[in-house]
């Protein structure tokens, strides 16, 4: 299993305008989620629409590749990215990483990919139980409920499972790194939106809808993400 990592970045955030450029600790966001990812393993590229962006991590010694403008989704870009990629037959993974989430641990790249030891999964992603209750009811914190064998039921914004009398469950939260066997993700990309994804504006609802099983590993990390400026300042 070859696994390769694409990390779409965009400038034109609606919430926070320059993000993958954003500084922390001397470092920009874009440089530690690259880095972190070239530690679990050295087939790395940034896909980005802006030229700052390529720019800056040609400068900083990553790999970028161009892309569209008017891609809609983040999986999308890597799609025309890893197109672009010479020799990209001889990957069979491509792994979806945010360019958002600067202290991704490589830990759960590895708890992704090991995954796709098993020739039936398709889709990868990774979910963690959620101990707090402002978690639970913030629409920003995707929820994920799964079968017994991992793979995804449904994603939602709201609180899932609804608890309709007093006994207690657990909940997870999402966490959006994807994993892709390279067939795959040529097809999901050729879907059009379903309605489910146009409310809940989750992709991943377009690729159950259309009968794609998602498989989920459980981490214990937890993720700091970063969506605005005010994330920024809480690191």
């Amino acid at each position: 299993m070859k696994p390769l990592i694409i990390i779409p970045a965009r400038y034109a955030s609606t919430r926070f305008p320059g993000k993958p450029l954003a500084n922390i600790n001397g470092k920009s966001m874009i440089m530690h989620v690259f880095d972190r990812a070239k530690s679990f393993c050295n087939n790395v590229f940034v896909a980005t629409d802006d030229e700052r962006i390529f720019d800056h991590v040609l400068a900083s010694g990553g790999m970028a590749i161009m892309t569209s403008e008017k891609h809609q989704s983040g999986t999308d870009r890597i799609n025309e990215a890893f197109g672009k990629i010479e020799n990209n037959q001889n990957f069979d993974i491509v792994i979806n990483l945010q360019g958002d989430e600067p202290f991704i641990e490589p830990a759960q790249i590895s708890e992704l990919t090991n995954l796709f030891s098993e020739p039936e999964v398709m889709i990868g992603t990774l979910a963690r139980e959620i101990n707090e209750m402002k978690d639970i009811t913030d629409p920003n914190k995707v929820k994920v409920v799964f079968d017994k064998n991992g793979k995804a039921l449904y994603f939602s914004r709201s609180v899932i499972p609804f608890i309709r009398e007093t006994e207690k469950t657990r909940y997870y939260k999402h966490v959006g790194i994807y994993a892709f066997r390279a067939e795959i993700l040529k097809k999901i990309t050729a879907i059009q939106p379903c309605e489910l994804e146009n409310t809940e504006k989750l992709e991943q609802l377009r690729w159950l809808y259309n009968g794609y099983n998602i498989h989920l590993a459980v981490t214990h990390f937890d993720n700091i993400s970063v969506d605005t400026p005010e994330d920024l300042k809480k690191l």
